[in-house]
């Protein structure tokens, strides 16, 4: 069953890797990547039903097989994604990016992997919800600020950095309701933060520099989550020198990506 998840896993990255490419190949040829010309683009959509497919495919994994397995195997669609985008813009990604794609996977399945399983279920009082939704969403628009003033590698990073802050709020809520105590009304709340973080990376996918977006993203999001669920929801932080580690070598490839070709627009 082990082996079973590992390869439904590994699918499911490559169907969420080549939904991401096809967004952002539709994003980047927009001049203004709103929701709502993005909705009218039927290859934009595939990549949503690709997207949603890789992470139903996620779940089934991670019901046949342990976090340790199935987790890594997710961060793979960072490297299924470049070369994916690359080609749908009619080049090859080169080494320097596959290998810098590469450092950061190596980091962000260090900090997959360290961070403690939570035991137990969670709860998040009304007040707790405000506060998640009011800090990402402070957080979220000052990385969209100074995006402004930014490069366009770092406009990219901090535009996908919002959004996988929104997400990981997003994450945390689902979680709270899938586990946990909750109300009625935090299913009206679920879809602020998700539709927001969408907007935001199809901005971020829109300026061109398709690797740093998509790691900024799978940094920030799990991040996110793990932040808001020692704050918010009393779950266990790593500890040691072991994810300063892996932070730092998520960090260097990312700034590595950052100043790789941009993927241009279409």
């Amino acid at each position: 069953m082990t082996v079973l998840a590992a390869v439904i896993a590994l699918v499911g990255s490559l169907f969420f890797a080549l939904g991401a490419a096809l967004q952002q190949f539709e994003a980047a040829g927009t001049a203004k990547p709103g929701l709502l010309a993005l909705l009218r683009r039927p290859r934009w959509l595939l990549g949503g039903v690709s997207i949603l497919t890789g992470g139903g495919l996620h779940i089934v994994a991670l019901g046949l097989g342990p976090l340790t397995i199935v987790q890594p195997m997710g961060v793979a669609s960072l490297l299924f994604a470049l070369p994916l985008a690359a080609a749908m813009h009619g080049r090859k990604p080169s080494r320097r990016e596959l290998a810098a794609a590469a450092v950061v996977a190596m980091g962000l399945i260090g900090l997959v992997l360290l961070v403690p399983e939570s035991e137990g279920p969670t709860h998040l009082a009304p007040d707790g919800v405000f506060t998640l939704l009011g800090v990402a969403g402070v957080a979220a628009v000052l990385l969209w600020a100074g995006s402004k003033a930014a490069s366009p590698a770092g406009r990219a990073a901090l535009l996908a950095t919002s959004s996988g802050v929104l997400y990981g709020a997003t994450a945390t809520l689902m979680r709270v309701l899938v586990d946990g105590d909750w109300n009625w009304w935090y299913l009206l709340a679920l879809p602020i933060p998700a539709l927001l973080a969408l907007m935001m990376l199809q901005r971020a996918y829109a300026v061109g520099h398709f690797g740093v977006s998509f790691a900024s993203l799978q940094i920030a999001d799990p991040l996110t989550a793990v932040a808001f669920g020692a704050l918010l929801l009393g779950e266990p932080l790593p500890t040691g020198i072991l994810p300063i580690g892996a932070a730092l070598l998520t960090a260097v490839g990312t700034v590595a990506l950052a100043r790789t070709s941009p993927i241009e627009a279409h």
